[in-house]
């Protein structure tokens, strides 16, 4: 049974770790050490902590300033360098084109906080202004109603002022 030195190892567990993440049949093929050494070492790496599993950031981890700077150093790159800058970063190349159209998207949507602001007062006016209206177009029915009823009292029984 070979000994591997510790430096052996790391390089072996950096390769199984993401953002490269090779399988580990892929480096049991090119390194020539049985699958299960390679499966204990990543998964005591994993339990010490020594992996670098936590240190590339998910999607919903970036800020929204970050990801800004990842579509404009991105917008001039062809697919491959695209992919490279991505495997760089820990990231795929569908999350920087979800991150582009939500920035497109959400371009026009945003309000600072002044403007959401006003346009709470102002949808609260309008609110105002609807029952208001509501309330007096009721108002209006009931007189046109009571002025109706007395032109038709006034037709059947006649004008009792005349008396």
């Amino acid at each position: 049974m070979p000994s591997y030195n510790s430096e052996f190892k790391d390089s072996i567990v950096k390769k199984m770790m993401p953002p490269n993440a090779m399988s580990i049949t892929d480096i049991q093929r090119e390194t020539g050490i049985a699958y299960q050494t390679l499966l204990n070492w990543k998964n005591k790496a994993l339990k010490s902590g020594t992996a670098a599993v936590g240190t590339t950031k998910g999607s919903h981890d970036w800020s929204d300033e970050a990801k800004l700077v990842i579509i404009v150093e991105t917008a001039s790159l062809n697919a491959a360098e695209t992919s490279e800058y991505c495997r760089r970063k820990g990231l795929y190349p569908e999350q920087i084109q979800q991150w582009r159209a939500a920035a497109v998207a959400g371009q026009s949507k945003a309000l600072s906080k002044s403007e959401r602001e006003e346009f709470q007062a102002l949808k609260k006016r309008c609110k105002q202004l609807e029952k208001e209206l509501t309330r007096k177009e009721k108002a209006l029915a009931e007189t046109a109603a009571l002025m109706v009823l007395r032109k038709k009292a006034d037709a059947i029984w006649g004008d009792q002022k005349e008396d």
